[in-house]
């Protein structure tokens, strides 16, 4: 009972974590329509970003400033905001398909850059050396991860609200604006530009911010975590979800994680031996096979955004209600 416990407690936890980087994401395509490819690269930010401020000196590389966690991970953050900042400054004039190419780039760049440059960022041994948060008062047992886990939640719901609140805005609106009409938008004296690198930034800095919970909840990241195929299934929990709509995000990342840690339960359980040696492949074709069908079946994903338009209730004059029509 004990294990079942522990191992619920580990999902809800590698699940939220995942939901605040697909809330992040989002942000960018959802509401702005920006095609972000390298999710990968920010979400890697601020867990390198992360350990490198709250870990322990080491000799043979640079970092380890051991600063209190809290300020660790806000250096994460910002980590990943800079990269954003830089990235969306020289790709953000592009437009879809090659916006899209060149963040996968950077993505790509990041993870050889993690995987050499072993003076900073430990090279493909990773970084370890990382002292999690009031261990030594929780233990580093179940009771840790649960009291973990809480702390996710509390981050998650924080996140959630902040873009709840966000897309409601008038920013909010402009950010859809934009992405349905740039033109249009332009027209009104907006400035689509500073618009869609504000944007970008932000969601990448959500990004950061569960990458950084991602470190700290292992105590360790390396370039193995900062694969493409994060970037994939990052993408399929939000395409599962419904883009547009941060609530289907969440579930979305959830359903798909599920998916996920059950068909390599069930490939290393049942499937002949021999195929045991390609879960990881099989997994990946998993992936793409959730988003090629869900763009078939159901584009829109299974909790689609809802929009909300002021439409006239009567057609007496003078009546001067509205209404409000969900679709």
């Amino acid at each position: 009972m004990i294990g079942v416990i522990s191992y619920l407690v580990f999902f809800a936890t590698m699940a939220s974590i995942l939901a605040i980087a697909v809330l992040g994401l989002n942000l960018q395509w959802g509401n702005t329509g920006l095609f972000n490819g390298g999710v990968a690269a920010f979400f890697g930010a601020g867990a390198y970003g992360t350990l490198l401020l709250g870990g322990l000196p080491q000799a043979e590389r640079l970092g380890g400033f051991a600063l209190p966690y809290l300020l660790a991970l806000a250096g994460g953050v910002a980590a990943a905001a800079l990269l954003a900042w830089v990235v969306g400054r020289c790709t953000l004039h592009l437009r879809h398909d090659y916006l899209a190419i060149a963040t996968f780039g950077v993505a790509i760049t990041f993870e050889n850059v993690v995987r050499n440059a072993e003076w900073l960022f430990g090279g493909a041994q990773g970084l370890r050396g990382f002292e999690k948060p009031f261990q030594d008062l929780l233990g580093a047992g179940l009771s840790y991860n649960a009291v973990f886990l809480a702390f996710v939640l509390i981050v998650l719901a924080g996140v959630y609200r902040f873009l709840e609140r966000l897309v409601a805005s008038p920013f909010g609106r402009l950010l859809r604006g934009i992405r349905e009409d740039e033109t249009a938008a332009r027209s009104l004296g907006k400035a689509p530009a500073k618009v869609r690198l504000t944007a970008f930034v932000t969601g990448a800095a959500i990004m950061g911010l569960s990458g950084g919970l991602f470190a700290t909840f292992y105590g360790f990241v390396s370039p193995q975590d900062v694969l493409p195929i994060l970037t994939f299934q990052i993408w399929a929990m939000l395409i599962v979800g419904g883009s547009g709509n941060n609530r289907g995000a969440i579930l979305g990342t959830f359903l798909t994680w599920a998916v996920w840690t059950l068909s390599g339960w069930a490939l290393s359980r049942f499937a002949p031996l021999e195929m045991q040696l390609y879960t990881g492949s099989v997994q990946y074709i998993l992936i793409g096979s959730v988003i090629v069908g869900m763009l078939f079946w159901r584009p829109q994903g299974l909790f689609p955004e809802r929009l909300l338009i002021a439409k006239s209730t009567g057609n007496r004059a003078g009546s001067g209600r509205t209404g409000r029509l969900e679709t």
